[in-house]
């Protein structure tokens, strides 16, 4: 059964029609280009076969003339010698008068006197240029092995008829042969329209009607008798590229899933980077503006900040404080009870300070060693 032209779902989109796009049948080109070839050959034909007839016509009018010769030449070379003048009438009337004749002339012969001529011509008969002539001479036997010459018979064949005829068989020719053209040039366009127009338009329908979410909608042309011929290649070939297509498609929608997975993934990876980033980036500030060891500001912030609040105090002209702190006998702390006790000692100093120094405005900073400010 011939499938179905697979149906848009709703929502796709309809193919635009197309307005102003010269369509041509190719059945239509064929038969013109079939009636052309028939038109040619029919021309030639009808000039071979008129060569034929015109030939055939000749040999047919010279047998025809052959034939008369053969009843008359007797009965004429016997009234010639006895010199009967009505059945001379008699016959040469008779002879011009046969279908084939266009004019019949008898020269009569007697010994010692002029030859006489007697002429007869089928009427409108304006003489003969391709037509056939026939010459004999008219003999008669006075006596047993004699033979003399009474005169001579010249039969012109009727060219009018000649043509007659021929025209005649070259309108049969002509309709016979239009007739097999216009039979053939039919048949073709309807074996045509039959055989591939009608599944040339099916594979045009189909494919106007394809949409990425109908290619598993495979093409099927319903023939009987398939031959693996072009139609069926066509047919194969539309469908393998269906199927190819929609691989196509597949894959390229996994692989824009897998693209975004992945790009939502960069970027959170790209985003925990930049946290961690951030985190070392205010750690090392933390390193490079604050002491390790008692979280103090270090030398270094306390010289920033220290140049800051200086010019700040001289421009609001308010006093400014600087109170500096040792620890006194602290090497010989370290030396006596270790470093890990002497590192305590300042981390405890520095809790102490802090505790005192820390309404907005004050900063405790360790300078180096067991020295704060």
């Amino acid at each position: 059964m011939q499938s179905e032209t697979p149906s848009d779902p709703p929502g796709a989109p309809h193919p635009p029609p197309r307005s102003g796009q010269r369509t041509g049948s190719l059945a239509r080109r064929l038969v013109l280009a079939t009636l052309a070839f028939c038109v040619l050959f029919t021309a030639a034909t009808v000039l071979v076969r008129t060569w034929f007839a015109w030939n055939t016509n000749l040999t047919n009018m010279n047998a025809e003339l052959t034939l008369i010769d053969q009843v008359f030449q007797g009965t004429l070379s016997k009234a010639v010698w006895e010199m009967d003048d009505q059945a001379l009438q008699t016959q040469i009337d008779s002879v011009a008068t046969a279908a084939p004749v266009g004019r019949v002339q008898l020269k009569i012969l007697r010994p010692g006197r002029a030859p006489e001529i007697l002429e007869r011509q089928h009427p409108g008969h304006t003489g003969s240029i391709r037509a056939p002539t026939l010459h004999r001479q008219l003999t008669i036997a006075p006596y047993p092995g004699a033979r003399e010459v009474v005169g001579e018979l010249t039969i012109e064949g009727d060219e009018s008829l000649l043509w007659k005829r021929l025209w005649k068989e070259v309108a049969v020719i002509m309709v016979t042969q239009i007739i097999q053209s216009l039979a053939l040039a039919g048949l073709i366009m309807g074996m045509f329209n039959r055989s591939v127009t009608l599944h040339v338009r099916r594979i045009s329908r189909h494919l106007e009607h394809l949409t990425p979410l109908n290619l598993k909608t495979h093409l099927t042309l319903d023939r009987r008798g398939k031959g693996g011929d072009e139609l069926d290649l066509l047919e194969a070939g539309v469908n393998d590229l269906q199927d190819k297509l929609a691989a196509h498609l597949e894959r390229q929608a996994h692989d824009e899933i897998a693209l975004a997975a992945s790009r939502d993934q960069l970027a959170e990876l790209v985003e925990q980077r930049t946290a961690q980033l951030k985190a070392a980036n205010t750690r090392l500030e933390a390193l490079t503006r604050f002491d390790p060891l008692t979280g103090l500001a270090n030398r270094r912030h306390f010289d920033e900040l220290k140049e800051l609040e200086f010019n700040r105090a001289l421009r609001h002209r308010h006093p400014l404080s600087v109170l500096m702190c040792d620890i006194d006998f602290f090497k010989r702390y370290n030396d006596t009870y270790g470093h890990a006790r002497g590192d305590q000692c300042l981390r405890d100093v520095a809790l102490a300070m802090s505790a005192l120094f820390s309404r907005s405005g004050e900063l405790v900073a360790r300078l180096g060693g067991e020295e704060f400010a």
